[in-house]
């Protein structure tokens, strides 16, 4: 990818203006769930994306893609999108059924320039989107309730004494660490939340999260052949 990083910040912010968060997506339980996301061998600059559709009704595998290529951007933080983007692009194109709503391991609004990963993909594909994050990046919360369903806004108190609301910290079991959810594309809050515990109901990470991750990794580890013709 031939772009600079403050090319990269110019064009977030760009496309960031054509973020729409004022529909409420899919209810869950409804239509087609896309899980999405990325695996590295740094030694090799290669980066595996896996597309993995499930049925929201039943969370049973509709279909699955993978795609595979070389790391063309470098790490900076904010700038993740930009690594990760043109993979996941390409095994979202290789699946025949309708993806539905995507669901990525990462940010949406919560991010330093409102526009993560989940924001990014949802602008350039049109389908709604919202992220599931691991960790808060750099906002600050309070401990939700210690059971299941219990949230607390995620906060950007960083600018001119607002404090913006940009997601929240979810508890999907019982007395285990909270996951931080936030809106992409095309999906309200709430509901991000609801399919985030719907998809959540036997493991702390969403099933989409955890089946995309499973398989990238397996592709990842098997990627000699692809490598050697590359």
């Amino acid at each position: 990818m031939n772009i600079t990083p403050e090319n990269a910040r110019a064009l977030q912010d760009e496309l960031r203006t054509r973020v729409v968060l004022d529909e409420p997506g899919p209810p869950p339980g409804t239509g087609h769930l896309t899980g999405v996301d990325v695996a590295y061998d740094d030694a090799r600059d290669l980066v595996v994306a896996a597309a993995v559709v499930l049925d929201a009704a039943t969370l049973a595998v509709v279909e699955e893609a993978t795609a595979t290529g070389r790391v063309q951007f470098p790490y900076v933080p904010g700038l993740l999108a930009f690594r990760e983007m043109p993979t996941v692009l390409d095994a979202l194109g290789r699946l025949s059924a309708d993806p539905g709503l995507v669901v990525c391991d990462g940010y949406g609004q919560a991010h330093p320039r409102r526009f993560g990963l989940a924001s990014h993909l949802g602008v350039l594909t049109g389908l709604p989107t919202f992220g599931v994050a691991k960790n808060p990046f750099a906002f600050t919360y309070e401990q939700p309730g210690p059971r299941r369903g219990d949230s607390t806004p995620l906060i950007d108190d960083s600018g001119n004494g607002d404090r913006a609301e940009v997601g929240r910290a979810l508890r999907t079991q019982d007395g285990v660490k909270p996951v931080f959810v936030s809106v992409g594309h095309r999906i309200s809050l709430d509901n991000a939340c609801a399919h985030t515990l719907r998809l959540a109901a036997v493991h702390r990470q969403p099933e989409t999260t955890r089946r995309a991750d499973s398989l990238c990794r397996r592709v990842l580890a098997d990627t000699s052949d692809w490598a050697a013709r590359n």
